[in-house]
């Protein structure tokens, strides 16, 4: 076996020496570096997982306020729709009120409105009549005055000329 090193150009001697000096180094960084090394990364990867599973909480979490929302926005519309309803049977109602007020109204305005033209009739009627009357006495005296035989178209056109135009 000697020979075998030999002829690859190897020592037997600095070999061991070699593999002695690596199983000690390997020996001391693994206490000092490999452990250390290996906590940190178990640390680092506690703390990647425990943020996956704080974000996969997050995503349920907002998933389920989503939810929340939805059923909020839902009913929040349900009640703007009651609110609507509500609000145009009210206002149904008013309008049915003020077209009753409206037709009692229009009634009253109606009414007193016959009544005024039956009073404005009877007061020109009496108008009407008195000055009927008037004329009728003008008419007999200027009648009385002129004899009968003066009578003439004239006369007559000056008459009604005279009781269309009254002169007081």
């Amino acid at each position: 076996m000697q020979s075998l090193f030999n002829n690859l150009g190897l020592d037997w001697k600095l070999l061991l020496s070699q593999a002695a000096n690596f199983f000690l180094v390997l020996i001391i960084l693994r206490l000092t570096v490999y452990k250390p090394l290996i906590e940190l990364m178990k640390k680092r990867r506690a703390r990647i997982e425990e943020g996956l599973m704080k974000a996969t909480e997050a995503d349920r979490r907002l998933a389920g306020i989503g939810e929340l929302q939805k059923e909020k926005l839902k009913e929040a519309e349900r009640q703007g729709i009651a609110v609507i309803k509500s609000a145009e049977e009210q206002a149904k109602v008013r309008e049915r009120q003020i077209l009753e007020e409206a037709a009692k109204s229009e009634a009253d305005i109606i009414a007193r409105a016959k009544e005024r033209a039956a009073a404005d009739e009877a007061a020109a009627l009496r108008k009407v009549e008195s000055e009927a009357v008037h004329l009728v006495k003008e008419i007999l005296i200027r009648t009385v005055q002129v004899k009968p035989d003066a009578v003439d178209e004239a006369l007559i056109a000056k008459v009604a000329q005279e009781a269309r135009h009254p002169t007081a």
